[in-house]
């Protein structure tokens, strides 16, 4: 008899790919720092009110990722998404703002594009993967294991927004 039950290969391999995504990121940020600390000047062309709003989606996104494993319910899956499709919006609206700046110190472009878009093309899989388990009426594993996911690509936005928003503020709103 075993003390604890093992996850489902389905759990075990998101756990698996999770790993690998958080050494991804972790190394990205680590990066992201040391470039930072060595760099003469750097830009501060971030604004609190976008980022705010955008950690404000993904946090009730959690909440409603939660429910959606509670109650099983589509109309929670859905809010999920849209509250990811948000998100997705609101940043390609700061993407298009910054796009359109030159930075003295063009490091900070690349590391903020490479992190920020590498964290969007997870959020878009994630809403593309909630809107398919909603439309398919999945099982309670197919929805704990996107829930699994979903819940790990907003942890990392919570450690992205003050490694590199809040440290990165201009005086704009």
């Amino acid at each position: 008899m075993y003390c604890c039950s093992l996850p489902s290969g389905a759990k075990l391999g998101m756990w698996l790919f999770l790993i690998s995504d958080f050494i991804t990121f972790a190394t990205l940020l680590v990066a992201y720092g040391l470039l930072r600390s060595s760099a003469p000047a750097w830009p501060h062309p971030l604004a609190l009110i976008p980022g705010t709003v955008m950690t404000a989606l993904l946090l009730a996104s959690s909440w409603t990722m939660a429910k959606a494993v509670q109650t099983a319910s589509r109309k929670w899956i859905f809010l999920t998404a849209g509250l990811g499709a948000g998100f997705l919006a609101l940043h390609a609206m700061e993407w298009s703002r910054l796009a359109h700046e030159s930075f003295a110190e063009p490091l900070f472009g690349a590391t903020f594009f490479t992190i920020t878009g590498f964290h969007m093309m997870h959020v878009a899989v994630g809403v593309i993967y909630l809107t398919a388990i909603a439309l398919r009426r999945s099982t309670q594993l197919q929805l704990e294991v996107s829930a699994l996911y979903w819940q790990f690509v907003d942890l990392v936005w919570i450690v992205i927004f003050p490694a590199i928003y809040l440290t990165s503020m201009g005086g704009q709103s």
